[in-house]
């Protein structure tokens, strides 16, 4: 039988939604490995819109997280319900600032941040459950957030950038060092988190490491 395994997707684009090369190599990557794909999103105005030629905010427009998302899905998406926790076998986090900007509060409020009501409570079903978690890019901060607060102290990486490690570990999470083709395990939580853009410089360097990712999480199921 197919592992069933749920991507939440933040939009349509790295600067106001979701990393979209980062969400397609996830869902290359687990269709390869012949696992289902469930895409899911929160169904709520983005925080901002980006025009992603000139890098400016398109002031008065609005756009629906769900909506955007379904562009990456192919349509093929649903709201983020935290019920699902028990029919999927694994839970993976793209990145894209759309992750500190509409699925938590990150990029506004730092560690004060808060985060989507569901999807907060799907991360916590899904620990409880002890089932995987993979986190890419700047995921991590979600998972260092929702875990934190449930006393659990997640190992995990967004690269190297100094400022956001510390910000995991007040956070409660220890923060390891990562080279971009290479990931981070917690085996205790079962949680795997590689940098991928956070390090860049291209995409054949991001890929190599949220291919190991998939790879980890569907061992772990």
């Amino acid at each position: 039988m197919a592992k069933k395994v749920g991507v939440i997707l933040a939009g349509c684009g790295y600067l106001d939604g979701a990393e979209i090369q980062e969400a397609i190599l996830t869902m290359l990557y687990l269709d390869r490995e012949g696992a289902e794909i469930v895409a899911m999103a929160p169904d709520k105005p983005q925080a901002h819109v980006i025009n992603h030629l000139t890098g400016k905010e398109m002031i008065g427009e609005t756009r629906n997280i769900l909506v955007e998302s379904a562009r990456i899905a192919r349509g093929k998406i649903s709201t983020v319900d935290p019920n699902i926790a028990a029919t999927i076998d694994a839970l993976i986090l793209p990145g894209g600032f759309g992750v500190a900007k509409n699925i938590c509060t990150y990029a506004f409020d730092g560690v004060n941040c808060s985060v989507d009501e569901n999807v907060a409570n799907l991360i916590q079903r899904m620990h409880q459950l002890k089932k995987p978690i993979g986190a890419i890019c700047i995921s991590p901060v979600v998972l260092a957030k929702v875990l934190g607060k449930e006393n659990v102290s997640p190992i995990l990486t967004i690269g190297t950038d100094p400022n956001t490690a510390k910000d995991i570990e007040k956070l409660k999470g220890k923060h390891l060092n990562c080279s971009v083709s290479d990931y981070v395990i917690d085996r205790e939580n079962k949680l795997v988190s590689t940098p991928a853009w956070m390090l860049g410089p291209k995409i054949s360097d991001i890929a190599k490491g949220i291919e190991k990712l998939v790879l980890e999480i569907l061992s772990m199921c």
